[in-house]
């Protein structure tokens, strides 16, 4: 299964390697379109390689994807912490009446719990 794994990864590589080598023009980034960049007078430009361009969206859509899917589980996260708080706790109480003794009258219970009568 490792091998499997490996043998993927390398082919992913070898993908984004030839993606990155047929993609090595540069390209400028501008933060905003050219008229509001003329009224506010900033303009941010930033020029790279367009396969960084291409990496760097793929990338943040990725990590977008992960974020919105963890939000979107929390309530599934939640509800199996409450009852695995509500198991431990009535595991407890379990171990707490099976631990004290019953009365000696009770021999049912006594062999019921202990399997040996009590007495």
């Amino acid at each position: 299964m490792r091998y499997i794994r490996y043998a993927i990864l390398a082919v992913i590589a070898v993908c984004l390697i030839t993606v990155a080598l047929a993609n090595r023009e540069l390209v400028t980034l501008h933060l905003l379109p050219a008229d509001l960049a003329e009224l506010i007078g900033f303009s941010a430009d930033v020029t790279l390689p367009l396969f960084l361009v291409i990496l760097g969206g793929v990338i943040a859509g990725v990590l977008l994807g992960f974020i919105w899917e963890w939000m979107r589980e929390h309530k599934h996260r939640a509800e199996a912490t409450r009852q695995r708080r509500e198991k431990e706790k009535l595991a407890r109480e379990v171990s707490k009446i099976k631990t004290s003794n019953p009365g000696a009258d009770d021999d049912v219970l006594a062999l019921l719990e202990n399997g040996s009568k009590a007495g």
